[in-house]
């Protein structure tokens, strides 16, 4: 048990103790950000900025390679930079990485912007999740001018080019990093963490607490490590992850008040808790909410009512129509990506509505057949377990396990003739050809 509570506190502490050993020098963190924006990401970027504020941190550079994400978590992310006390860099890395939608507005919040060779920015359209499949661009004049100055704003605040900024938005301008660079929307071109702490070497920039002069040049650099928090909820934010879950979520639940007794109603309910935290959905409209519910009410009634088929069959229709409406929420992402998570999604949930039509049968089948208890007396099992004579044990019957009790000594893999039951008990004998 002691062992365990150090290698639990080791981890959820670790980014400390790394810190701790490189604190009597010049350090700059290195935070990665790849993948989906989403919570996880949040959390991450303000556990790194929190961790940098109370440490000997020059400089913090995140590196930057995503498609794009939520928008919400990116206006967020972007309140945590520019909250921030301490030099933020912003470099899209490695060579041939991008800062698509999403990274974009966070890499325009940033201090300091800078890509490698071959990257590429832009693509800022918001976009929402279409039920047909793909993605649907969001064309209403209130968004793309909010979002438009929103990052004119940033631009501006960092003397970076306002035009191109409002072009990311409303021509969906891409850049590569020579463009970039020669349109003053970065500040630099550098082909490795190395050589970008070089060039930013001495370069005063403007936080909230004021000017700052970067001192970066032969700093030891630090990889962030994130607490434990941040890497459950990695997991957990994962689109199609968090999809699963909500849908085994509403699958436990429909079995829990089936078959209560066994918890499925707990485990349900927390998957789908989890399932709508991952998915940044716990603020959905109502109309979502309500085919999803009534999509696990037509599938609980397709395990009690006869009819199988049609009605469950309405079920998976409602589940997979709600929750393909809840991500109607404007997105800061690709409209590659979210096709393929529709695939994705679909997929997923044809299966899974596949399983449970399957399980509803084999559940009514099994109501609706007619007490065997009456042709078993004089038919014949196969011992599962070695039996002793006045002794219990398992014997397989059609498929099905069942308790018995033996006249004689029997042993595992025996046929047996059923003599008799005694309550839920077989009394079995062994069988003579």
């Amino acid at each position: 048990m002691k062992k365990i509570l150090i290698i639990t506190l080791l981890i959820i502490f670790l980014p400390v103790i790394t810190l701790a050993i490189n604190s009597s020098s010049k350090n700059v963190l290195i935070v990665r950000v790849d993948g989906i924006i989403n919570i996880a990401t949040e959390e991450l970027i303000s556990e790194a900025v929190n961790f940098a504020a109370t440490s000997n941190i020059e400089a913090i550079v995140i590196l930057i390679d995503t498609p794009g994400g939520m928008m919400d978590s990116t206006f967020k992310i972007v309140s945590i930079i520019e909250n921030s006390k301490i030099p933020i860099i912003g470099y899209v890395y490695p060579v041939g990485g991008k800062a698509w939608s999403a990274g974009t507005v966070i890499l325009m919040s940033c201090h300091i912007a800078a890509m490698s060779p071959s990257s590429v920015i832009g693509s800022c359209q918001p976009v929402s999740f279409n039920p047909l499949g793909g993605s649907i661009p969001v064309n209403d004049t209130k968004t793309i001018n909010a979002l438009t100055t929103y990052l004119i704003e940033r631009a501006k605040m960092h003397n970076r080019n306002e035009t191109a900024a409002r072009l990311f938005v409303e021509r969906n301008l891409n850049l590569g990093a020579e463009d970039a660079l020669k349109n003053g929307v970065i500040e630099f071109l550098a082909l490795s963490i190395d050589e970008l702490l070089k060039m930013i070497n001495g370069v005063q920039v403007r936080t909230i607490s004021g000017n700052v002069k970067l001192n970066t040049e032969n700093a030891q650099i630090i990889n962030f490590t994130p607490g434990l928090r941040v890497n459950i909820l990695k997991i957990i934010c994962e689109p199609t992850i968090a999809y699963l879950f909500l849908l085994l979520g509403l699958y436990a639940l429909i079995f829990g008040f089936a078959t209560p007794g066994y918890g499925g109603e707990a485990i349900g309910a927390i998957l789908i808790i989890l399932g709508l935290i991952g998915l940044g959905l716990l603020s959905v409209n109502i109309l979502s909410l309500i085919l999803i519910g009534l999509g696990a009410i037509l599938l609980i009634a397709e395990l009690v009512t006869p009819g199988f088929g049609i009605i469950g069959s309405g079920g998976i229709f409602c589940i997979i129509i709600g929750t393909l409406l809840l991500m109607s929420e404007p997105m800061l992402i690709t409209g590659e990506w979210l096709t393929t998570f529709y695939t994705i999604g679909v997929s997923i949930a044809a299966v899974l509505g596949g399983f449970i039509l399957f399980a509803a049968y084999k559940v009514l089948k099994a109501k609706r057949a007619k007490p065997v208890i009456g042709i078993m007396i004089g038919d014949t099992a196969i011992a599962i377990d070695d039996i002793d004579s006045g002794g219990y044990g398992f014997v397989r019957y059609h498929g099905e396990y069942w308790k018995a009790k033996a006249n004689q000594n029997i042993k595992k893999g025996q046929k047996v003739l059923i003599k008799g039951k005694d309550g839920p008990i077989l009394i079995i004998e062994p069988f003579k050809e």
